[in-house]
């Protein structure tokens, strides 16, 4: 069961490190311009890899998924902290 659980875990962080590959190459996308979560200023990666979304052409990262919701309820007000 733990093993299980391993190997699904691991699956899962690849997958997401793909994803976040994929949108940063994306052509007319915007890189993000930080090391830092939009929403709470925490480093990214510190729980856990990245979670990554593109809003209007802008990359956007954050560190955790509750942040990305954050983000999406009133995605201006976080934009802003980029220019």
């Amino acid at each position: 069961m733990k093993r299980n659980t391993f190997f699904r875990g691991l699956a899962a962080s690849i997958a997401s490190l793909i994803l976040a590959s994929c949108a940063a190459t994306a052509p007319g996308v915007k890189p993000y311009p930080s090391d830092k979560c939009i929403v709470t200023g925490n480093k990214l990666g510190s729980m856990g890899p990245p979670v990554t979304k593109v809003y209007q052409g802008q990359e956007v990262k954050f560190c955790c998924q509750p942040c990305a919701n954050k983000f999406d309820a009133n995605p201006e007000k976080y934009l802003s902290k980029l220019n």
